[in-house]
């Protein structure tokens, strides 16, 4: 029997093609968008939370926080907390903390003969390259004796050396650092391994300087931006976090004037952010379903005026209520389910090509394909419903006058 109904519901179907076609159209962009989304949004998360990953693991990172706007003022960052002998006393009193880097970032325009390239200074110290796991590629990092003696050498990313030197080896050249009013002369003494984007950082277009030499010789300030702390325990990061937070709480006597956020913390945040992103993005992606559970059903009505004359044959030889009823229900679920099929290979095939051209892994999530599915078949379900009903209500003589 059941067999009988599908056979006659796709020869109606296939009687009208373009009909069909456009009543799945709402579910086949539906379905398609739901799994894209869900699934490129899972690449996307992974990708972040390798990305920062990748900085090497116990990171920890102290950032100033913001004095509250009292009295009309508004409120701002805080500048002059972070100092170099701060950093040094953060290593000492935290038992799990075994390195601080002090950083500052700023803009800057490198030239070498007639190139320049707009690059990111990060002036910092030796260990950054250990604690943000930058491994050198040509020459060297920077060294104490660069600190110590405040010397103009610089350690360039690979996009920097691209566009600097296209055809040079950059060892031990001299490239003009230019930012604001100060032009130094610094000699190339490194460059590190591609790293690549980490959310809005590239590691690629920085350029490494001594720490000492940015506050005495660029830009005479006496505080840093951010301190890297690091533990050699990552099981500790916790731990290392509450030891910096309790420091500086007692040594600033305000907490509201440095955050601290570890590693984990960090992936976590990413991860809840994205998740948000990624279901308000499947809501409005499943809203097109609902779309196409319309069309359905406005197609099916279609149908049932179109084919008024017929259902009144068949109730004249027989054919009961439940029997019409059943036969436009198939015919409504088919046209859902062929579309989820059709959607579900699109939206696959969008997100391998999402992730072949951002070479990120592919990732398809089993729950969505099957949500979206199930979903879809649900809308054809409810949405026929009516047009069923109607068509199992028409009254056989009326039908059988029916021109």
């Amino acid at each position: 029997m059941i067999f009988e109904l599908i056979k006659i519901a796709f020869n109606s179907l296939k009687a009208n093609k373009l009909r069909f076609f456009l009543s799945i159209l709402g579910i086949i962009i539906g379905v398609a968008a739901v799994i894209a989304v869900i699934s490129i949004g899972e690449e996307a998360t992974y990708n972040v939370k390798s990305r920062v990953s990748s900085l090497g693991s116990g990171l920890i990172i102290v950032t100033p926080g913001f004095r509250g706007g009292k009295g009309g003022k508004v409120s701002q960052e805080v500048s002059n907390v972070f100092s170099l002998e701060l950093a040094e006393e953060i290593v000492k009193k935290s038992p799990d903390i075994d390195k601080v880097v002090p950083s500052i970032q700023k803009g800057a325009l490198l030239k070498y003969k007639n190139n320049n390239f707009q690059a990111r200074i990060s002036a910092t110290t030796p260990d950054y390259e250990k604690v943000l796991n930058c491994p050198v590629d040509e020459g060297r990092f920077l060294s104490e004796k660069d600190i110590e003696e405040y010397k103009k050498v610089a350690v360039l990313g690979k996009n920097v050396v691209t566009e600097l030197f296209p055809e040079e080896d950059p060892l031990n050249k001299k490239i003009v650092l230019q930012t604001g009013s100060h032009k130094l002369v610094f000699q190339v003494v490194g460059v590190l391994k591609s790293k690549g984007q980490m959310m809005l950082f590239n590691f690629d277009d920085q350029v490494y300087i001594p720490v000492s030499t940015m506050m005495k010789r660029i830009s005479g300030e006496k505080f840093v931006q951010l301190y890297l702390a690091h533990t050699d325990n990552p099981d500790r990061a916790t731990d290392a976090t509450k030891q910096i937070k309790f420091l500086l709480t007692r040594k600033l006597e305000d907490p509201d004037l440095f955050r601290v956020r570890n590693q984990q913390e960090i992936i976590e945040t990413v991860g809840r952010v994205t998740s948000i992103m990624v279901l308000m993005l499947a809501g409005i992606a499943g809203i097109s379903l609902l779309v196409g559970g319309i069309g359905i059903m406005n197609i099916m009505l279609v149908s049932v005026t179109e084919r008024t004359r017929e259902i009144g044959i068949r109730k004249a030889i027989g054919a009961k209520r439940k029997d019409i009823l059943i036969q436009f229900l198939v015919e409504s679920l088919i046209i859902s389910i062929t579309g989820g099929i059709i959607g579900l290979i699109l939206g696959v095939i969008i997100s391998a090509l999402v992730a072949y051209f951002n070479h990120w892994p592919l990732i398809l999530s089993s729950f969505s394909i099957v949500l979206a599915f199930i979903f879809s078949s649900g809308v054809g379900l409810i949405f026929g419903i009516y047009p069923a009903m109607k068509a199992a209500r028409l009254n056989p003589v009326e039908a059988l006058r029916y021109e």
